[in-house]
């Protein structure tokens, strides 16, 4: 974070100061306590069953020198009328501080936007200093926040930007407006918030929208209806994907016995070699967007793919680990929907094994079409599994769409128990739920 004082911040978010306005704050914002680092700011809310400015003391043991809130604390703190809208302000104010030095890359998508966001800061990183959303700090607490980690010496920042409504990403583009925006795809997620796929699209596509003056629109060449927002920015427009006309096009695909891609990456004027040490076919999607967007900023494709070579993903997501007595997880239990455990199920598919056992929890908020929605990833995991594990009521149809493959059962726990009892050396386990079943408790008692 660019260093400011507390009488500063206080004149940005329109609040006052409870202690020393001199105080400089010189590190990020943070809205746990127990991640502060020294010189930074605890934002603190009250929830419904816990005060955040109750934890000004702990958050000051972990370095935080101030508090911005709605009321004093234990240490300086910046009182506001909205601690959210304050926290964005302050987001908005550093942002503006640095445009004319730092490029801003957004990305959002129904599904893959941790990943793509993952490899985008790869390929950043291997030209300048560059700052990346934490694993999927995607909304409007986790963008500002994401924001004021930068500082004057960041050359670009990589946001991740989710919604669950229209308006959501317009919202976020007025932050920190991308000079690049990334849409992967239109899908199901979040559905029984948006109601349609057009209203999905309507959102996904305030990111092309939200652009800042001449910025570039990099849209999935495979995806017609992001292909179609093309329509909504003035600006220039790289495409990416498997299509022939895509700008960055993936060809000459293939899979290791781990399932990890290799790939050459094709523009119309160079093309460049890549081994991701990703598992997932569909990680070669997410790598062209990424060389896209270093196309945008500026980064040789060559480099581009040098640097996809050594990325790595975040928590939970495609994490493939051998477990004692020869047993292998491939843990993606962060989150999911139909397309994402789609795309999973592919990859365990193309590992190889002795045994292929998919663990599957809840999708949530699919809307009405849910349980439809569940036995249809049952049916498509009985052609990709020998055994198909739904765990929890509400992915129940899961096992019953897998047919005599499937098998369902009440919890965690169960889960655990169930499979310690019956799997077998040269096993591979797929893990893969919403973030609401915690499925990475089940992966965690198997390691």
């Amino acid at each position: 974070m660019i260093p400011l004082s507390l009488d500063e911040i206080a004149t940005i978010v329109g609040g006052t100061v409870k202690g020393d306005g001199a105080l400089q704050v010189t590190a990020p914002a943070v809205l746990d306590g127990r991640d502060a680092e020294p010189g930074g700011l605890f934002v603190a809310f009250p929830g419904e069953h816990a005060d955040g400015h109750d934890y000004a003391d702990q958050a000051g043991r972990a370095g935080a020198v101030a508090v911005l809130g709605t009321r004093p604390t234990a240490l300086p703190t910046v009182v506001a009328a909205d601690a959210q809208d304050a926290l964005q302000a302050l987001a908005a104010h550093v942002a503006n501080r640095l445009r004319d030095s730092m490029i801003v890359v957004g990305v959002t998508g129904s599904q893959g936007k941790t990943g793509t966001k993952d490899l985008v800061a790869t390929v950043l990183a291997s030209s300048a200093p560059t700052v990346a959303a934490i694993g999927s700090f995607n909304n409007e607490l986790g963008v500002p926040c994401t924001v004021l980690r930068a500082d004057d010496d960041t050359r670009f920042l990589a946001l991740e930007m989710g919604a669950r409504r229209v308006g959501d990403i317009a919202a976020l583009c007025r932050l920190a407006p991308p000079d690049i925006g990334i849409v992967l795809n239109v899908g199901q997620a979040h559905l029984a918030y948006f109601g349609t796929r057009a209203a999905i699209a309507q959102a996904k596509g305030e990111l092309v929208e939200g652009l800042a003056p001449g910025g570039t629109a990099v849209l999935n060449a495979d995806d017609p209806a992001v292909a179609a927002m093309r329509s909504r920015t003035r600006g220039p427009v790289l495409t990416f994907g498997l299509a022939e006309h895509a700008d960055v096009r993936v060809t000459d695909l293939e899979l290791d016995r781990l399932g990890r891609p290799a790939f050459t990456l094709r523009t119309a004027d160079a093309s460049a070699r890549v081994a991701l040490p990703l598992v997932g076919a569909h990680q070669a999607h997410n790598a062209s967007a990424a060389a896209a967007a270093g196309l945008a900023a500026g980064i040789p494709l060559e480099r581009a793919a040098a640097a996809l070579a050594g990325a790595s993903l975040s928590k939970w997501r495609m994490e493939l680990r051998d477990l004692p007595g020869g047993v292998t997880l491939l843990n993606d239990s962060y989150n999911a929907n139909p397309e994402s455990a789609r795309a999973a199920l592919d990859a365990m598919a193309a590992i190889e094994a002795g045994r292929r056992i998919a663990v599957l929890g809840v999708m949530a908020e699919l809307g009405d079409g849910g349980e439809a929605e569940h036995r249809a990833v049952g049916r498509y995991a009985a052609a990709k599994a020998d055994l198909v594990v739904a765990v929890g009521e509400a992915a129940r149809p899961i096992a019953d769409g897998a047919g005599a493959q499937g098998v369902a059962l009440d919890g965690n726990a169960a889960a655990a128990d169930w499979l310690r009892a019956r799997l077998a050396p040269g096993d591979l386990v797929l893990v893969k739920a919403s973030r609401e079943a915690r499925l990475d408790e089940v992966a965690a008692a198997l390691e």
